[in-house]
């Protein structure tokens, strides 16, 4: 990945900085210039290169995971599927599952649960390809590059449009972020408890389990 300086485009990058924070420079993609992008170039990224971006406001922001923070997500989803599927409560997604959480607005989170209620005679559409959906649950493991402003914004659209739950993995301290609303916050450390409350009433885990990438 470059780590060049983006050149010039319709924000400046003093604008991109103040919205997003220290984002390094190559996750705010060029082309199309941010303020521009569309649906269209976060389906076409995906077709052409495999690259995720989420969509904000016309700028495209490239999802970024290392292979540890994949593993962890991995055993979340793991446990989030072995816990939903058995009960018919409705799907877990991975870290590639585009939900538009309003037109112009595509999150992608690491993982989420999604409710039967949201689904169309119990089954997830297969198109559109950005389905209009949000999550129930919504997982981020947080990445050395995620910042303060861009997670704080995401929080607040999921509860925007209807999330009951957060969970904000952090690898580097081996603590998790709980999130009831914008407001409500509890903070676990690794000898703790996640709680799937009131999503998945009776969920448990083991925080320090989430982090076990190992075998």
């Amino acid at each position: 990945m470059s780590t060049t300086t983006l050149p010039a485009v319709s924000l400046n990058l003093a604008e991109l900085a103040a919205r997003f924070g220290p984002m390094p420079a190559w996750r705010i993609l060029s082309d199309p210039p941010p303020g521009e992008a569309t649906e269209d170039d976060v389906l076409r990224l995906h077709a052409e290169s495999k690259q995720l971006c989420e969509l904000v406001d016309a700028i495209l922001v490239r999802k970024t995971m290392g292979a540890y923070e994949s593993g962890v997500g991995g055993i979340i989803i793991a446990i989030l599927f072995n816990y939903v599927r058995p009960r018919r409560l409705g799907i877990v997604l991975p870290a590639d599952g585009m939900l538009q959480l309003w037109a112009g607005r595509v999150r992608i989170p690491d993982v989420c649960f999604i409710s039967r209620d949201q689904l169309p005679e119990g089954q997830l559409p297969r198109l559109p390809a950005i389905p209009d959906l949000y999550p129930d649950l919504a997982v981020e493991v947080l990445s050395p590059s995620n910042t303060t402003a861009e997670m704080t914004e995401k929080l607040h659209d999921y509860f925007q449009v209807g999330t009951r739950l957060v969970w904000y993995i952090n690898p580097g301290t081996r603590q998790a972020e709980v999130y009831t609303s914008v407001e409500e916050k509890t903070v676990i450390d690794a000898t703790g408890l996640l709680s799937g409350d009131p999503v998945l009433p009776g969920l448990v885990i083991p925080l320090a389990e989430v982090f076990d990438v190992g075998v």
